[in-house]
Order: C-alpha cells, then structure tokens, then sequence
C-alpha cells in the first residue's frame, strides 16, 4: 500500500493527521525534496510499524537518489542505538558515565555518503521521536552552525511527528481489524 493510500484510509479520529500529511508532505513548500523524504523514511523506520514503513520505503526509493535512501535508513538505524546510549547518559544521575566512552562503533556518521546538513536533519527527527534530549541537542547544535534556520529545523520536527503519530493509529487499525466483533 502506498504512504497516500494509507492517509486516505485513515479512521475519522485521525483527521488531523491526514490534513497534517497533506499540507506537510502533499503541499511541501519549506523543505527540499531530500530533506522531506529522508525525514519521512527515517522517522517511518523510527515509528517501528510495518506497513508505515514499507510504504516509506517504496516512496523514498521514488523520491531519493540511491546513496540519499540509503543514508536515510543508516540515520534511523544509528539513532536507534544512539538515542539509547545517550538517553542513558541524559537520564542517569551518575556522572561519571559522561566521562567514559561509548565504545560503539558509528561510522556512518562519517561515511553515509549524503548531504551532511540532510543526515543531520533526519538524525535530529529519529532523536526527537526517540526522545533522546542529548542527541537532540547535539544535531540541533550542528545543523544551527551549518547554516538551518530554525524555521529548517521545527519543518523538519513537524514532519517527524506526523509520520510518527500514523505509526499507534495504523497499529490500532491493525489491533481492531484482528479483534473478533461480538454480537
């Protein structure tokens, strides 16, 4: 199915999603290409729902060259294990955790072959929907010195959330459609 089919199934209680959907991914006029379907594959693969995903992935191989779709996926899958670590660190009181290293290999934050500002941007929408304040930070910070506008950045965090926020509604249709109906 695709990302439109799945919108235009949305249940009536989602509407806000799907006028959401609409005006930011149908009716994109504050992101470039790259920048709206990496945040759309990265946060897709962030919300861990299937079908979302699937479609995510169908559209962005349409949207994105080869190397950026790729880049796309390496951001969703560093930040999972990132925002993890790094939440640890935020969340801990321990000090002394900042201080020792992560001994986690990330070198596609380095090799991932696609703009550095749009890897940023799709890393700092994964963070955000992993609530990972740290990270957030971190890629806020070098997209900030990299020359986004805030305005950049929450379009970005606007996209991320609307894709997220389909993941618990299709899982939910999903949930009633397995549900057996009592008479």
């Amino acid at each position: 199915m695709t990302l439109d089919a799945i919108i235009d199934t949305l249940p009536d209680y989602a509407k806000d999603l799907k006028l959401n959907y609409s005006s930011l991914i149908r009716n994109n006029t504050e992101l470039t290409s790259q920048q709206l379907w990496g945040t759309v594959v990265a946060s897709a693969i962030a919300t861990r729902n299937a079908s979302l995903t699937a479609a995510a992935l169908a559209e962005g191989a349409k949207q994105l060259a080869p190397t950026a779709l790729e880049a796309a996926k390496a951001s969703a899958a560093i930040m999972g294990m990132n925002n993890i670590f790094y939440r640890f660190h935020h969340l801990s009181s321990n000090e002394k955790y900042a201080t020792m290293p992560a001994r986690l290999r990330m070198n596609v934050l380095r090799s991932h072959g696609a703009d550095a500002v749009d890897f940023e941007l799709w890393s700092l929408a994964v963070s955000a929907i992993n609530g990972c304040g740290k990270c957030v930070d971190a890629h806020e910070k070098v997209v900030r010195e990299k020359g986004a506008s805030e305005e950049l950045i929450l379009a970005i965090v606007r996209v991320a959330s609307v894709i997220h926020a389909l993941g618990p509604v299709l899982d939910a249709v999903s949930a009633q459609a397995e549900v057996p109906a009592f008479a």
